[in-house]
């Protein structure tokens, strides 16, 4: 109690409270056996005494304040060099207070005032590192990525989900982390771009992760080998099966890699922490929402996966009837270039998914004038005969153009538009250009080239060589197999030696095996076997 400048302790038993008075009165005329005298008193004392003491808020707000910010909040003394715990020793109880309680310390001398710009800058050099790599990559070996800003974003946006969803579950409960489905990551990638790809983007987000999980090492290291093992067993996503097989092996993985770091870590399985083994198992029945996901990102970002590939493979979609109805010469001359192009892309290591449907829809711009292509001519009367030989060249040439159109109209990816931009790349029509020739004597290369651009993919490649060697093999009348044999080497080395492969990213050993695939299979659509000598 402060009086002027003197200061007097008292308990707080000493002190009466104005609102008690009644109370101490009626007590004290009970024990006194005072009768008809409890009425005055009351009225009396209440008028005559005042409070004397005041409560001063601020002042005992004050003092609290000062008491709370003397309390040490460290437990114990630890001396410097002096072992805290022993390497295997379970940590409770006392130890793990004095443990907490260090933490607690050295956070507060790290991340003060003076640091927290210091150690900002640092993390953010660290992170941008991250992602000068990952634009390093796609500019050094993926640029056709590199140079598309949906890739890129859809790439990005998957980071940020699976850190911004590994964040959400260390802040609610840093043991449920392995619950995470990072293994979507690379699956997805793999899925809509190359496994390479999908690896590398996979690792660089882990690598983040390891600023905000708890045990940074084990989970790297765990994270890692899955995506690896997911790489490795995903394929053929369009079969389900494949994907439980692969997420079966994927949640083996994680058990025996927590496994083998907990014998490491305590040197027995005694304490061992089943719960995790349950979580590793959520994770792999979380992984498989990749399936419904991929269906959602082709929607979102206009991508193409292998199961709408598989789609749109099925002959009895509505745009290839209609181009069955319409031209059918065109769509059996479709079905071999199929075929043929399938084989050639398995031979190489090729997405052969891709080439067969890329195969399929090349020449859908023939529906428009399909009497102009001698494949749906069902008589001996030649449309060109009646037509200026740089008109019918246009016709001919016109098909490409109108089959993107057709395409786009149809909302055929661009991965499959692709195939029909580039399966005559900027060759020469060659017969209506002779024809020219001998008319006028004076013909301009331009007017009876293809529009282009040449094949930029082994795929696009594949189709240019098989669509060309089928539709020449027609002209053969009584085709031996080695006439069917040069026939292939002379209009593969002539599509060489006109540089259409050069930004196909193709190798003269793959081209050689591919020749060799046609070959094959040419020989065995006109059923011809190998003549040996008499």
């Amino acid at each position: 109690m402060k009086n002027g400048n003197e200061i007097q302790e008292l308990s707080y038993k000493q002190l009466v409270y104005l609102g008690d008075i009644d109370r101490i009165i009626k007590d004290n005329v009970n024990e006194y056996l005072i009768l008809d005298a409890e009425l005055f008193l009351t009225e009396l004392i209440t008028s005559i005494v005042l409070p004397n003491v005041t409560f001063n808020s601020e002042l005992t707000a004050s003092t609290i304040r000062s008491k709370i910010e003397s309390i040490n909040p460290n437990r114990g003394v630890i001396d410097k060099g002096s072992r805290i715990i022993a390497k295997g020793e379970v940590v409770e109880g006392n130890k793990f207070q004095i443990l907490s309680s260090y933490k607690a310390v050295f956070e507060s001398q790290i991340w003060s005032k003076s640091n927290f710009y210091w150690l900002l800058l640092g993390y953010s050099l660290l992170i941008s590192l991250v992602f000068l790599m990952l634009f390093l990559f796609l500019k050094n070996y993926r640029l056709e990525i590199y140079n598309n800003t949906t890739k890129v974003t859809f790439i990005l946006f998957n980071i940020i989900v699976m850190i911004f969803l590994t964040t959400l579950v260390v802040k609610y409960d840093a043991k449920l982390v392995y619950i995470t489905p990072l293994c979507i990551l690379p699956l997805v990638l793999k899925t809509f771009f190359d496994a390479r790809l999908g690896l590398f983007v996979h690792v660089l987000t882990i690598l983040l992760l390891g600023f905000i999980v708890p045990n940074s090492f084990e989970f790297l290291f765990l994270q890692i080998i899955a995506g690896m093992v997911t790489i490795l067993t995903v394929s053929e996503l369009y079969k389900r099966a494949n994907l439980f097989i692969s997420v079966g092996q994927i949640t083996f993985i994680y058990v025996l890699g927590y496994f083998a770091f907990f014998i490491i870590q305590e040197g027995n399985i005694e304490l061992i922490q089943w719960d995790y083994f349950g979580y590793f198992v959520l994770c792999g029945l979380l992984t498989l929402f990749s399936f419904p996901l991929i269906y959602i990102y082709e929607k979102m970002f206009g991508l193409v996966s292998d199961v709408s590939l598989l789609e749109l493979s099925d002959t009895n979609s509505k745009l290839l009837k209609e181009l069955s109805n319409k031209a059918p010469g065109t769509f059996h001359h479709s079905l071999n270039v199929a075929n043929l192009a399938e084989a050639a892309a398995n031979e190489i290591g090729a997405n052969a998914m891709l080439t067969r449907v890329g195969a399929l829809y090349h020449d859908i711009g023939k529906m428009v004038n399909p009497t102009y292509f001698t494949e749906n001519q069902m008589s001996s009367i030649n449309s060109h005969d009646e037509l200026d030989p740089k008109e019918s060249a246009k016709i001919i040439i016109d098909h490409v153009i109108i089959g993107i159109e057709i395409a786009k109209k149809n909302k055929l990816p661009d991965r499959i538009i692709d195939f029909i931009r580039t399966h005559h790349g900027t060759r020469l029509v060659y017969y209506f250009y002779s024809k020219e020739n001998e008319k006028s004597g004076i013909a301009s290369k331009e007017e009876f080239s293809y529009p282009g651009p040449t094949p930029f993919s082994k795929e696009t490649a594949i189709l240019m060589m098989a669509d060309s060697v089928e539709a020449a093999s027609k002209s053969l009348k009584e085709p031996t197999s080695s006439m069917l044999d040069e026939f292939v080497e002379k209009i593969i080395d002539s599509q060489l030696n006109q540089g259409q492969f050069l930004n196909a990213n193709i190798t003269l050993k793959e081209i050689q095996r591919i020749k060799k695939v046609l070959k094959k299979k040419l020989n065995n659509m006109y059923h011809l076997r190998i003549e040996y000598p008499e």
